[in-house]
Protein backbone atom coordinates (compact mmCIF):
# COMPACT_ATOMS: atom_id res chain seq x y z
CA UNK A 1 0.00 0.00 0.00
CA UNK A 2 1.29 3.11 -0.99
CA UNK A 3 2.30 5.91 1.45
CA UNK A 4 0.32 9.43 1.30
CA UNK A 5 2.55 11.85 -0.30
CA UNK A 6 3.35 15.31 1.58
CA UNK A 7 2.36 17.62 -1.42
CA UNK A 8 0.41 18.23 -4.53
CA UNK A 9 3.55 18.23 -6.13
CA UNK A 10 5.01 15.05 -4.96
CA UNK A 11 1.75 13.23 -5.75
CA UNK A 12 2.76 14.62 -10.01
CA UNK A 13 6.01 12.92 -9.47
CA UNK A 14 4.63 9.69 -8.11
CA UNK A 15 1.88 9.32 -10.69
CA UNK A 16 4.75 10.27 -13.49
CA UNK A 17 6.62 7.38 -11.45
CA UNK A 18 3.96 4.51 -12.40
CA UNK A 19 2.08 5.93 -14.90
CA UNK A 20 3.16 4.11 -18.50
CA UNK A 21 4.83 7.16 -20.12
CA UNK A 22 2.28 7.12 -23.30
CA UNK A 23 -0.33 7.42 -20.41
CA UNK A 24 1.71 10.38 -18.94
CA UNK A 25 2.26 12.52 -21.87
CA UNK A 26 -1.67 12.21 -22.53
CA UNK A 27 -2.75 13.68 -19.27
CA UNK A 28 0.55 16.31 -19.20
CA UNK A 29 0.07 17.16 -22.51
CA UNK A 30 -0.73 20.50 -23.82
CA UNK A 31 -1.65 21.72 -27.47
CA UNK A 32 1.09 23.62 -29.43
CA UNK A 33 4.12 24.50 -27.60
CA UNK A 34 2.20 24.91 -24.27
CA UNK A 35 1.91 28.21 -24.02
CA UNK A 36 -1.36 27.92 -22.37
CA UNK A 37 -0.37 26.00 -19.88
CA UNK A 38 2.85 27.71 -18.88
CA UNK A 39 0.64 30.78 -18.80
CA UNK A 40 -2.11 30.15 -16.49
CA UNK A 41 0.37 28.76 -13.89
CA UNK A 42 2.51 32.32 -14.40
CA UNK A 43 -0.36 34.23 -14.20
CA UNK A 44 -1.09 32.72 -10.64
CA UNK A 45 2.19 32.93 -9.60
CA UNK A 46 2.33 36.40 -10.56
CA UNK A 47 -0.57 37.57 -7.92
CA UNK A 48 1.35 38.41 -4.80
CA UNK A 49 -0.56 37.28 -1.15
CA UNK A 50 -0.92 39.59 1.57
CA UNK A 51 -0.54 38.68 5.13
CA UNK A 52 -2.98 40.48 7.33
CA UNK A 53 -1.65 39.28 10.90
CA UNK A 54 -3.84 40.33 14.16
CA UNK A 55 -7.29 39.71 12.76
CA UNK A 56 -9.70 37.25 14.81
CA UNK A 57 -10.62 34.75 12.45
CA UNK A 58 -11.70 31.83 15.19
CA UNK A 59 -14.23 29.76 14.75
CA UNK A 60 -13.87 30.73 10.29
CA UNK A 61 -14.90 28.08 7.35
CA UNK A 62 -14.29 27.62 3.87
CA UNK A 63 -18.29 26.73 3.45
CA UNK A 64 -20.65 28.59 0.47
CA UNK A 65 -23.51 27.68 -1.24
CA UNK A 66 -24.39 27.48 -5.08
CA UNK A 67 -27.29 26.94 -6.52
CA UNK A 68 -28.92 26.53 -3.69
CA UNK A 69 -26.84 23.53 -2.62
CA UNK A 70 -24.85 23.88 0.31
CA UNK A 71 -20.76 23.01 -0.21
CA UNK A 72 -18.17 22.43 2.71
CA UNK A 73 -15.26 23.97 0.60
CA UNK A 74 -14.82 24.93 -3.03
CA UNK A 75 -13.27 23.13 -4.81
CA UNK A 76 -15.34 20.43 -7.56
CA UNK A 77 -13.18 17.97 -9.61
CA UNK A 78 -13.16 18.91 -12.87
CA UNK A 79 -14.28 16.18 -16.24
CA UNK A 80 -11.29 14.60 -16.63
CA UNK A 81 -11.99 11.88 -19.89
CA UNK A 82 -11.16 8.29 -19.27
CA UNK A 83 -10.02 7.77 -16.00
CA UNK A 84 -9.53 3.99 -16.35
CA UNK A 85 -6.82 5.38 -17.94
CA UNK A 86 -4.90 6.04 -14.67
CA UNK A 87 -6.45 3.66 -12.21
CA UNK A 88 -8.72 0.49 -12.28
CA UNK A 89 -11.17 2.37 -9.78
CA UNK A 90 -11.53 5.38 -12.45
CA UNK A 91 -14.46 7.78 -12.06
CA UNK A 92 -15.86 5.60 -9.68
CA UNK A 93 -13.01 6.09 -7.02
CA UNK A 94 -12.79 9.51 -8.08
CA UNK A 95 -16.58 10.27 -6.85
CA UNK A 96 -15.50 8.08 -3.75
CA UNK A 97 -12.65 10.41 -2.75
CA UNK A 98 -15.02 13.18 -3.50
CA UNK A 99 -17.89 12.05 -1.63
CA UNK A 100 -15.55 11.30 1.50
CA UNK A 101 -14.05 15.07 1.32
CA UNK A 102 -17.59 16.71 0.64
CA UNK A 103 -16.66 17.90 -2.77
CA UNK A 104 -18.98 17.98 -5.71
CA UNK A 105 -17.63 15.95 -9.10
CA UNK A 106 -18.05 17.13 -12.62
CA UNK A 107 -18.27 13.74 -14.80
CA UNK A 108 -17.08 13.53 -18.16
CA UNK A 109 -19.45 13.06 -20.89
CA UNK A 110 -16.08 10.91 -21.68
CA UNK A 111 -16.08 8.86 -18.05
CA UNK A 112 -14.85 5.50 -18.88
CA UNK A 113 -17.66 4.03 -16.63
CA UNK A 114 -21.51 4.22 -16.29
CA UNK A 115 -23.19 7.33 -14.71
CA UNK A 116 -25.20 4.75 -12.50
CA UNK A 117 -22.20 3.73 -10.65
CA UNK A 118 -20.36 6.42 -10.24
CA UNK A 119 -23.17 8.59 -8.99
CA UNK A 120 -24.63 5.67 -6.80
CA UNK A 121 -21.59 6.23 -4.73
CA UNK A 122 -23.39 9.05 -2.97
CA UNK A 123 -21.17 12.00 -5.18
CA UNK A 124 -22.77 15.44 -5.41
CA UNK A 125 -22.60 15.00 -8.93
CA UNK A 126 -22.80 17.41 -12.03
CA UNK A 127 -22.50 16.40 -15.33
CA UNK A 128 -19.75 17.74 -18.01
CA UNK A 129 -21.61 17.69 -21.49
CA UNK A 130 -19.99 17.60 -25.00
CA UNK A 131 -22.07 18.18 -27.94
CA UNK A 132 -23.49 14.88 -29.85
CA UNK A 133 -22.97 16.37 -33.65
CA UNK A 134 -27.46 16.95 -33.09
CA UNK A 135 -30.27 17.77 -31.15
CA UNK A 136 -31.58 14.34 -30.76
CA UNK A 137 -28.15 12.99 -29.55
CA UNK A 138 -27.19 15.44 -27.18
CA UNK A 139 -30.73 15.25 -25.56
CA UNK A 140 -30.36 11.95 -25.18
CA UNK A 141 -27.49 12.30 -23.12
CA UNK A 142 -28.61 14.93 -20.98
CA UNK A 143 -31.71 12.67 -20.03
CA UNK A 144 -29.17 9.76 -19.55
CA UNK A 145 -27.53 12.66 -16.98
CA UNK A 146 -30.88 13.83 -15.00
CA UNK A 147 -31.74 10.12 -14.57
CA UNK A 148 -28.52 9.37 -13.13
CA UNK A 149 -28.56 11.97 -10.66
CA UNK A 150 -26.76 14.64 -12.13
CA UNK A 151 -27.36 18.21 -9.70
CA UNK A 152 -26.10 20.26 -12.74
CA UNK A 153 -25.28 20.62 -16.37
CA UNK A 154 -21.80 21.62 -17.54
CA UNK A 155 -22.20 22.79 -21.30
CA UNK A 156 -18.28 22.64 -22.77
CA UNK A 157 -18.33 24.55 -25.83
CA UNK A 158 -14.31 24.66 -26.76
CA UNK A 159 -13.69 21.58 -27.69
CA UNK A 160 -16.39 20.77 -30.97
CA UNK A 161 -14.31 17.94 -31.70
CA UNK A 162 -12.88 15.57 -29.47
CA UNK A 163 -10.33 13.37 -30.53
CA UNK A 164 -8.31 11.05 -27.98
CA UNK A 165 -4.51 11.84 -28.95
CA UNK A 166 -4.05 8.43 -27.51
CA UNK A 167 -4.80 4.88 -28.94
CA UNK A 168 -7.13 3.65 -26.16
CA UNK A 169 -6.36 0.72 -25.29
CA UNK A 170 -8.83 -1.87 -25.15
CA UNK A 171 -11.83 -1.86 -22.48
CA UNK A 172 -10.84 1.56 -21.89
CA UNK A 173 -13.63 4.06 -23.92
CA UNK A 174 -16.74 6.34 -23.11
CA UNK A 175 -19.55 3.97 -22.05
CA UNK A 176 -21.97 6.29 -21.78
CA UNK A 177 -22.08 7.68 -25.25
CA UNK A 178 -23.72 5.91 -28.52
CA UNK A 179 -21.94 5.09 -31.30
CA UNK A 180 -19.54 7.99 -33.21
CA UNK A 181 -21.82 10.02 -35.36
CA UNK A 182 -20.86 9.85 -39.07
CA UNK A 183 -18.88 12.31 -40.21
CA UNK A 184 -20.10 13.96 -43.35
CA UNK A 185 -18.17 13.24 -46.40
CA UNK A 186 -16.36 16.05 -48.45
CA UNK A 187 -15.99 17.00 -51.89
CA UNK A 188 -13.60 18.62 -53.79
CA UNK A 189 -12.52 22.14 -53.09
CA UNK A 190 -14.04 21.59 -49.59
CA UNK A 191 -12.30 21.84 -45.68
CA UNK A 192 -11.98 19.15 -43.72
CA UNK A 193 -11.98 21.77 -40.61
CA UNK A 194 -14.81 24.10 -41.91
CA UNK A 195 -17.37 21.36 -43.93
CA UNK A 196 -16.57 18.32 -41.62
CA UNK A 197 -15.41 19.29 -38.51
CA UNK A 198 -17.82 22.24 -37.91
CA UNK A 199 -20.59 20.45 -39.42
CA UNK A 200 -20.96 18.78 -35.88
CA UNK A 201 -20.00 21.57 -33.29
CA UNK A 202 -22.67 23.22 -31.63
CA UNK A 203 -23.76 26.64 -32.71
CA UNK A 204 -25.84 29.99 -30.26
CA UNK A 205 -29.02 28.74 -31.33
CA UNK A 206 -27.84 25.20 -29.98
CA UNK A 207 -27.06 27.05 -26.71
CA UNK A 208 -30.43 28.77 -26.34
CA UNK A 209 -32.17 25.55 -27.40
CA UNK A 210 -30.36 23.41 -24.46
CA UNK A 211 -31.15 25.78 -21.70
CA UNK A 212 -34.93 25.03 -22.90
CA UNK A 213 -34.21 21.36 -22.21
CA UNK A 214 -33.52 20.88 -18.87
CA UNK A 215 -34.39 22.72 -15.10
CA UNK A 216 -31.39 21.49 -14.32
CA UNK A 217 -28.62 24.80 -13.08
CA UNK A 218 -26.96 25.10 -16.69
CA UNK A 219 -23.40 26.52 -16.98
CA UNK A 220 -21.35 26.89 -19.75
CA UNK A 221 -17.70 25.93 -20.13
CA UNK A 222 -14.47 26.96 -22.26
CA UNK A 223 -15.79 30.80 -23.19
CA UNK A 224 -13.44 33.46 -22.93
CA UNK A 225 -14.57 36.36 -24.96
CA UNK A 226 -16.95 38.67 -22.87
CA UNK A 227 -19.48 39.18 -25.56
CA UNK A 228 -20.06 35.19 -25.42
CA UNK A 229 -20.17 35.09 -21.83
CA UNK A 230 -22.57 38.07 -21.98
CA UNK A 231 -24.42 35.92 -24.29
CA UNK A 232 -24.86 32.82 -22.86
CA UNK A 233 -26.41 34.93 -19.96
CA UNK A 234 -28.64 36.65 -21.82
CA UNK A 235 -30.36 32.76 -22.90
CA UNK A 236 -30.41 32.00 -19.29
CA UNK A 237 -28.03 30.30 -18.60
CA UNK A 238 -26.99 30.06 -14.93
CA UNK A 239 -23.06 30.63 -14.50
CA UNK A 240 -19.90 29.70 -16.14
CA UNK A 241 -17.10 27.75 -16.02
CA UNK A 242 -14.34 30.08 -16.91
CA UNK A 243 -11.77 27.88 -18.57
CA UNK A 244 -9.05 27.49 -21.24
CA UNK A 245 -9.03 23.72 -21.23
CA UNK A 246 -5.72 23.89 -19.59
CA UNK A 247 -3.99 24.08 -23.07
CA UNK A 248 -5.36 21.23 -23.99
CA UNK A 249 -7.48 22.83 -27.14
CA UNK A 250 -5.98 25.74 -28.66
CA UNK A 251 -2.51 27.12 -27.62
CA UNK A 252 -2.12 30.94 -26.71
CA UNK A 253 -5.26 32.16 -25.39
CA UNK A 254 -5.94 34.22 -22.58
CA UNK A 255 -5.31 33.30 -18.80
CA UNK A 256 -8.02 31.47 -17.05
CA UNK A 257 -7.27 34.13 -14.41
CA UNK A 258 -7.33 36.88 -16.95
CA UNK A 259 -10.52 36.07 -18.37
CA UNK A 260 -12.17 35.59 -14.96
CA UNK A 261 -11.44 39.08 -14.12
CA UNK A 262 -12.41 40.59 -17.56
CA UNK A 263 -15.91 38.00 -16.80
CA UNK A 264 -16.60 39.57 -13.14
CA UNK A 265 -15.90 43.03 -13.87
CA UNK A 266 -19.05 43.15 -16.61
CA UNK A 267 -21.15 40.46 -15.73
CA UNK A 268 -23.53 40.84 -13.21
CA UNK A 269 -22.33 39.85 -9.21
CA UNK A 270 -25.27 37.26 -9.23
CA UNK A 271 -23.88 35.30 -12.26
CA UNK A 272 -21.55 32.33 -11.00
CA UNK A 273 -18.09 31.81 -12.07
CA UNK A 274 -16.21 29.33 -11.98
CA UNK A 275 -12.22 29.26 -12.62
CA UNK A 276 -10.83 25.93 -14.23
CA UNK A 277 -7.37 25.76 -15.74
CA UNK A 278 -4.62 26.34 -13.34
CA UNK A 279 -5.18 25.37 -10.00
CA UNK A 280 -2.59 23.75 -8.25
CA UNK A 281 -2.59 24.75 -4.59
CA UNK A 282 -5.04 25.91 -1.58
CA UNK A 283 -3.40 29.83 -2.48
CA UNK A 284 -4.14 29.61 -6.27
CA UNK A 285 -7.74 29.23 -5.38
CA UNK A 286 -7.57 31.70 -2.93
CA UNK A 287 -6.64 34.17 -5.83
CA UNK A 288 -9.28 32.80 -7.81
CA UNK A 289 -11.54 33.45 -4.98
CA UNK A 290 -10.12 37.14 -4.40
CA UNK A 291 -10.89 37.88 -8.04
CA UNK A 292 -13.99 37.18 -8.49
CA UNK A 293 -14.46 33.23 -8.71
CA UNK A 294 -17.27 31.31 -6.61
CA UNK A 295 -15.42 28.24 -6.59
CA UNK A 296 -12.58 26.41 -8.42
CA UNK A 297 -12.16 22.87 -10.20
CA UNK A 298 -9.15 20.99 -9.72
CA UNK A 299 -8.09 18.86 -13.10
CA UNK A 300 -4.74 17.41 -13.41
CA UNK A 301 -3.82 17.50 -9.27
CA UNK A 302 -6.99 14.82 -8.76
CA UNK A 303 -5.58 12.33 -11.27
CA UNK A 304 -2.04 12.56 -10.11
CA UNK A 305 -3.60 11.29 -6.37
CA UNK A 306 -5.42 9.00 -8.62
CA UNK A 307 -3.07 7.57 -10.63
CA UNK A 308 -0.63 7.47 -7.39
CA UNK A 309 -2.95 6.22 -5.05
CA UNK A 310 -6.19 5.26 -6.12
CA UNK A 311 -9.15 6.88 -4.20
CA UNK A 312 -7.03 7.51 -1.02
CA UNK A 313 -4.70 10.05 -3.29
CA UNK A 314 -7.61 11.97 -4.49
CA UNK A 315 -9.15 12.50 -1.17
CA UNK A 316 -5.52 13.49 -0.06
CA UNK A 317 -5.26 16.11 -2.76
CA UNK A 318 -8.49 17.52 -2.31
CA UNK A 319 -7.72 17.42 1.43
CA UNK A 320 -3.95 19.45 1.04
CA UNK A 321 -5.56 21.92 -1.04
CA UNK A 322 -8.72 22.35 1.33
CA UNK A 323 -5.83 22.84 4.27
CA UNK A 324 -3.93 25.19 2.05
CA UNK A 325 -6.80 27.45 1.73
CA UNK A 326 -7.79 27.10 5.03
CA UNK A 327 -4.08 28.37 6.07
CA UNK A 328 -3.78 31.24 3.58
CA UNK A 329 -7.67 32.72 4.54
CA UNK A 330 -6.38 32.40 8.13
CA UNK A 331 -2.90 34.61 7.24
CA UNK A 332 -5.09 37.07 4.94
CA UNK A 333 -7.65 37.58 7.62
CA UNK A 334 -10.27 36.16 6.15
CA UNK A 335 -12.60 33.77 8.19
CA UNK A 336 -14.84 32.89 5.38
CA UNK A 337 -15.09 32.63 1.66
CA UNK A 338 -17.14 35.89 1.79
CA UNK A 339 -14.73 38.06 3.51
CA UNK A 340 -12.07 36.87 1.06
CA UNK A 341 -12.84 39.55 -1.72
CA UNK A 342 -13.82 42.41 0.01
CA UNK A 343 -11.17 42.05 2.99
CA UNK A 344 -7.77 40.81 0.29
CA UNK A 345 -6.08 43.70 -1.42
CA UNK A 346 -2.92 41.78 -2.44
CA UNK A 347 -1.92 45.56 -4.41
CA UNK A 348 -2.59 47.70 -0.58
CA UNK A 349 0.77 48.96 -0.30
CA UNK A 350 1.37 50.12 -3.72
CA UNK A 351 0.79 54.09 -4.21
Amino acid sequence: MQTACESVAAYAARAQAVLPPEIWHYLDSASGAGHTRRDNEAAFDAIPLMPRPLADVRGGHTQLALFGRPLAHPFLLAPIAYQRLFHEQAEVGSAMAAEAQQATMVVSSLASQPLADITATGVDAWFQLYWQAGRDATLALLRKAEAAGAQAIVFTVDAPVKHATLALPAGVRAVNLGPDPAVPAIGPGQSAVFDQWMMLAPRRDDLAWLRDQTRLPLLVKGLLHVDDAAHAVAVGCDGLVVSNHGGRVLDGTPTSIATLQRFRKVLPASVPLLLDSGIRSGMDAFKALALGANAVLVGRPAIWGLAAAGPLGVAHVLRLLRDELEMTMALASCARIADIPSNYEPFANEE
